[in-house]
Formats: structure tokens, sequence, C-alpha cells
């Protein structure tokens, strides 16, 4: 499962931000109604307010990042904040949410100039509601501006810490599995070559050691030369057992006639006990060698295991043709079970060679079994778009 990148934290502080700018803007309306009732500047006040509001609301919908829109949407916000406070300088303090907003919005640098001019008319604006010089007023909000900038500034470099190392760690995973694939592909093909060298290869060198013996013979010595054109006959009797076994190999022998998938799926039986029922879903899509034989593999497994421990009067295959993926569904009517088994007579046919085979297609495995309502089983494999 790829985990998600780590904006909770962000989400989390916007979320206060926001909360907290309606408050402050709320409470300086308030407080400014209240302190100046019947005001001629009043009704000005009033409606920047709410075009503020208005304004900030709209920020959200624009996205964090700094696109050209969003940029002119902040020039407005702040221009309305300072003309609001240029009336009303009680509305200073709706700033400190603004300083989030210019540092989710703008440039490292160009966010802290921002926030360095709005605490400079903070500042001014509180300096000018005091009566007396007061060195708090001068001091308090660059220490706040500081305080949430140093906040913000942190907790973007641990996103963007754990965002990269989340990539870092969906790469390296990318990259163990691209290895164990190509490190299975390589045994593989080991292991093939090993077989044509041992057989095939070596049948064919006796062929023709002994084939130009018998060419060399031939007109002094016709009877030792047909002796050796018939044991050669004789070993490419034996290779061509061979080259069939090897084919039988790599190859189900259901499909090696050219029958399709749908068709191995439908002859197959699960005992004479067992009803088996076929079912094919959709429109029929050409499929890789390998991804048949992955699939019919898994349903003589499935069955095997039907026959073996289920207990079960039916069973249904259901191959589906899903456009992006082909889906094979093994349903019985069994007792079910608890913990999946594993085939303990080693043939190849149990839950860890299914899911071995899936797993190398890049397809998942899953069952479901509840005991005493049988048993299903579906292998997803997903198919390569048609060019």
């Amino acid at each position: 499962m790829t985990p998600a990148p780590p904006r909770d934290d962000t989400r989390t502080l916007a979320t206060v931000a926001h909360t907290a700018f309606f408050l402050l803007l709320g409470a300086s309306v308030a407080r400014f109604l209240l302190r100046h009732p019947g005001e001629p500047r009043t009704p000005w006040v009033i409606a920047l307010s709410v075009t503020l509001a208005l304004l900030y609301v709209l920020g959200p919908a624009l996205g964090a990042a700094p696109t050209r829109r969003r940029l002119l949407w902040l020039g407005l916000v702040v221009t309305t904040w300072v003309v609001l406070v240029v009336l009303a300088p009680s509305f200073a303090w709706c700033a400190v949410p603004l300083f989030f907003t210019a540092l989710r919005t703008l440039p490292p640098r160009a966010a802290i100039v921002l926030v360095a001019l709005l605490t400079a008319f903070v500042v001014t604006a509180q300096l000018q509601l005091s009566k007396s010089f007061d060195p708090n007023l001068l001091l308090a909000p660059p220490a706040v501006a500081a305080l949430a900038t140093a906040v913000f500034v942190h907790m973007e470099r641990q996103a963007q810490a754990q965002r990269a190392l989340i990539d870092d760690l969906i790469r390296t995973r990318r990259e163990l599995a691209a290895t164990e694939r190509r490190e299975g592909t390589l045994a593989e093909r080991q292991r093939l070559s090993m077989e044509i060298h041992d057989t095939l290869a070596q049948n064919l060198s006796s062929q023709q050691m002994l084939l130009q013996a018998a060419d060399r013979t031939w007109d002094s010595d016709p009877a030792t030369a047909r002796g050796h054109v018939r044991t050669a006959t004789g070993i490419a009797a034996h290779g061509l057992a061979e080259a069939r076994r090897l084919v039988h190999d790599l190859a189900p022998s259901e499909l090696a006639d050219g029958a399709g998938l749908a068709e191995a799926l439908r002859a197959l039986d699960a005992g004479p006990d067992i009803e088996v029922r076929f079912h094919l879903e959709g429109a029929p899509a050409p499929l890789p060698d390998r991804v048949q034989s992955a699939l019919l593999r898994i349903a003589q497994g499935a069955l095997a295991n039907v026959r073996e421990h289920s207990g079960a009067r039916t069973a249904a295959l259901t191959l589906s043709f899903l456009g992006d993926q082909v889906v094979l569904d093994i349903a019985d009517d069994g007792h079910g079970f608890i913990e999946p088994r594993t085939d303990a007579a080693g043939r190849g046919h149990g839950l860890p060679a299914m899911r071995a085979r899936v797993r190398q297609l890049g397809g998942t495995l899953t069952i479901e079994s509840t005991p005493g309502e049988g048993t299903v089983l579906s292998a997803a494999i997903p198919l390569e778009p048609a060019p």
C-alpha cells in the first residue's frame, strides 16, 4: 500500500488560520461598532469588512500554488486589509492569519518580505491606537510574526523531507520488485539453458557425429554406415521426446494444441462427485501464453483443493474480461475454512504456488472463506493495453 504524502498537519494549520481570521475580523467589526457608533466612516468599514471576508473565502478555491490568479487574489486581500486598517486601526490583528496565507502562496523570500511589511503596518496601527508609548506594541507584533514564520517554515521543511523519504521508499520498492522479477527470469533462463544443453544439444551433437561417420563409411562399409544412421535415428527420436517434454513443462498440455483458455477451463473437472460449471463474462481478448498457463494452473490447483479439502458438491469457474484485467473466480459450496492451508504433498497446487504465479504477473490473489458457507478464490491479472 502506497503511503499518502504528509498533508494532514498543513490542512490542520490552514483550518486554524482560516478560523482565526474570521474570528478576528468579526471581533474587529464588533469593537469598531461599539466604540465608534454613527461615524461617517462606518459604512465604508462594514463594506470593506464584507469585501475582505468574501475575498478570503475565495482563497481555498484557487489552491495554494503561486499562480497568477492566486497572486492577484493575495494582492487584493492585502490591499483591502490595508485600506481597512487605515480607516480602523483595530483591524490590524487580522494580519496574523494573513502571515500564513502569504507564506503558503509566495516563495520563501518574497513571503518573508511581505510578512515584514504587514508586521510594520500592524505596529504602526497599534501605536496609533495607543494613547502613550507602549514597548509591547512595538515588540509583540514582530515576535508573533517571527514565531508564526518559524513554525510554518519548520513544518514545510519537515513535510518536504517526509515527501522525499516516501518517494525514495516507493522508488526503492519498485526497484526491488524489478530486481526480483529479473532474477526470477534469469533463473528460469538458466534452468532452460541447462535443460537444452543436457538434452537437445547433446543429442544433436551425437547425431552429427554419427551422420558424419556414416558419410565417411557409406561406400566402403555400407552395413556400418546404415548402423550409424539407425543409431542417429534413435537419438533423434529420443531428442524429439525430450523437446516435447520441455514444451509440456513450459505450457500446459490443455493449451498445447492451440485451444483457448476458456475451452481449457470448460473441460476441467473436480472428480465424479463434484459438478463443475464454467461461466464466461465480457468480450474475450487475446491473452499472453504465460497468463493463460498461470490461470489454468491456478484453476487446476483450486479444483484439487476443492476435491480434497472442501467437501463441496458444486464448483463454479468464472472467467471475466474487464478491459484492463482478466479475473478468474473459483467458488465452491463446501464447508470453508478459517486459515488457508498449503498443499502438504508439495505438488505445486497449493495456495503458495498460486500466489507466486499471480505475483509474477503483477496480479493479486484474494480468498474469501466462511466456515459452512464455502470459499471463493479470485485471481486478477492486469493486461497491457492493446496498441
